[in-house]
């Protein structure tokens, strides 16, 4: 007796295949892919998910890299911010005047023009001048400086410190500070009192350290008495290795005939002006005779100072970056070798090519995401915090940090093409049996 089976009905079969046109057996119409989005989601998230340690040492890499990019190029506009403030604060004020020269006969160079003794009220009085005074070295051929009268000839020659004579104004002019004592002031320069200032390692070759006691030092034969101690001078640090006395001191003492140079301290922004101006204050019928070293507009500055510094840290922000990149690249390579035979499996049960290599670049560009907004997050938080501690002012542009997250991104999918097209490539009877 015969058992026959119930036919199913053919809508439940679904339409017989089409034949191909020369009789054979091969399909007209394309198998739809079996895997839809939502699958290819859920094996990246189960991919990523499934080894939480890989994950970890994964996106570790991204976020190094992201967070030293965002480190390096926030330092890099902090730093350019602060370099350009304090040269705003020295050099972008300040406004030194000197003598023309020219060339003689014999190439030697003569001066074509002198400084007037009165030049620093001469310039006070222009828009943009704060402070002015005058500064010039005392040439002593065979005369020493010391701290005794005694010349002992046994004694070998020995240098002393040199010998510089200003107004009276000059210390508050290039940004001096007095550790003890006092500054001479323009009674003393009238006078031509015997009276000196020390910068601080001249003071320490003549072992003088304290003027309470009034101490004495010798130019020559002569005696001056030490008044003050200077040290941190900004803008002309050669004055902590001289001995300072007045400018009325040194005409009547060394027969000085006219200073060397005018230093000028301007409001911010006012260089050009005072450049302009202060020859013709102090010469109006050769105002040409004078050399003007005026700083550039403070935008300028700080525009060629940030972009050196910017350009410095990006290429270690970036080499940062290319570190994580091939780290995100190593681990994801590794994992498709240890993910052999689940490959073989879903090839198998029908993935194509295209949808295993879908997922390792889903599972590589949502790693990178995740290491960029990690990685941006610490990078700004690091910035803010050391600037904080140094009494910065944080600077860090808002699009540096969203385009970082976004950067771990692209970082992420970059890193993912290779291990990709590696596990697409693998065909199924290979990786089930165990091959790679």
């Amino acid at each position: 007796m015969k058992i026959r089976m119930p036919r199913r009905r053919r809508a439940e079969r679904g339409p017989a295949p089409q034949s191909a046109p020369d009789g054979g057996d091969a399909p007209l119409i394309a198998r739809a892919d079996r895997f839809s989005v939502q699958d290819l989601i859920v094996e990246a998230g189960f991919g990523i998910g499934a080894r939480p340690t890989r994950l970890i040492m994964t996106t570790l890499g991204t976020v190094l890299g992201i967070a030293s990019l965002v480190v390096t190029i926030g330092f890099a506009q902090t730093a350019a911010g602060q370099i350009a403030s304090q040269f705003d604060a020295v050099a972008a004020t300040q406004v030194v005047i000197e003598p023309g020269s020219a060339s003689g006969l014999n190439g030697t160079e003569r001066a074509t023009g002198s400084l007037p003794w009165d030049a620093p009220d001469r310039v006070s009085r222009l828009a943009g001048v704060e402070l002015a005074g005058l500064v010039t070295e005392v040439p002593l051929d065979a005369v020493t400086i010391t701290a005794v009268p005694v010349n002992d000839p046994s004694e070998p020659p020995t240098l002393g410190p040199a010998l510089m004579a200003t107004s009276a104004g000059l210390l508050d002019a290039v940004r001096g500070h007095l550790v003890t004592g006092r500054y001479f002031d323009a009674g003393h320069d009238a006078r031509s009192d015997r009276v000196a200032v020390l910068g601080s390692r001249a003071a320490e070759r003549l072992g003088i350290n304290r003027v309470d006691s009034q101490p004495s030092i010798f130019i020559g034969d002569s005696s001056y008495t030490v008044i003050g101690i200077i040290d941190q001078v900004e803008r002309r640090p050669d004055l902590l290795d001289s001995v300072i006395v007045p400018l009325g001191t040194a005409r009547a003492d060394f027969g000085l005939t006219s200073p060397d140079e005018l230093q000028i301290q301007i409001a911010l922004g006012a260089g050009k002006v005072v450049a302009a101006q202060a020859p013709i204050a102090l010469n109006p019928n050769a105002p040409e005779n004078y050399e003007v070293q005026a700083p550039s507009s403070g935008s300028a500055l700080r525009d060629n100072v940030q972009a050196d510094v910017n350009v410095v840290f990006l290429i270690l922000g970036v080499l940062a970056l290319l570190a994580g990149g091939l780290g995100i690249a190593n681990v994801t390579m590794l994992s498709v070798m240890e993910r052999v035979g689940e490959i073989g499996l879903r090839r198998a049960l029908g993935a194509t090519k295209r949808n295993i290599a879908n997922q390792f670049m889903v599972e590589s560009v949502v790693i990178g995401l995740l290491g960029g907004l990690i990685g941006a997050a610490l990078g700004v938080f690091a910035v803010v915090l050391v600037s904080v501690v140094q009494g910065w002012a944080p600077v860090v542009d808002p699009w540096l940090a969203a385009g970082s997250a976004l950067l771990g991104a692209v970082v992420g999918l970059l890193a993912g093409v290779y291990p990709a097209v590696k596990a697409s490539n693998i065909e199924p009877i290979i990786a089930l049996r165990g091959g790679t």
